[in-house]
């Protein structure tokens, strides 16, 4: 991945939709990653965001993960997040999300 590209693919485990994110979702990437994210939630009952390719995390990630967690409560729908490491995991302990979102070591801890 480039400096401001951001990845993102879907695949399934478990009865969840996998939304893998790969490179920084920041400030440059957001507003399309928060589209494209939208669209997959809108066509699924379970949301899971694998965040293992994810290398950089900003506020502005965090504003988007918070608006699926925030839209996921107000449908009925399941969301989590799944497999953060290093940098990203700092920063979703720091902003606290574990308080408004799921947070799974990894996809196989998903429930079926």
């Amino acid at each position: 991945m480039g400096d401001n590209t951001i990845g993102l693919r879907t695949s399934e485990k478990n009865g969840w939709t996998l939304l893998c994110v790969e490179g920084r979702l920041d400030r440059l990437t957001a507003q399309d990653a928060g589209e494209k994210a939208d669209k997959v939630f809108a066509a699924t009952q379970k949301l899971a965001v694998d965040m293992s390719g994810l290398e950089y995390l900003s506020s502005a990630g965090i504003r988007v993960l918070l608006r699926l967690t925030k839209q996921a409560q107000a449908e009925g729908k399941a969301f989590a997040l799944v497999a953060p490491s290093g940098m990203v995991k700092v920063v979703l302990a720091e902003s606290r999300m574990d308080m408004f979102a799921t947070i799974y070591a990894s996809t196989d801890e998903l429930p079926v």
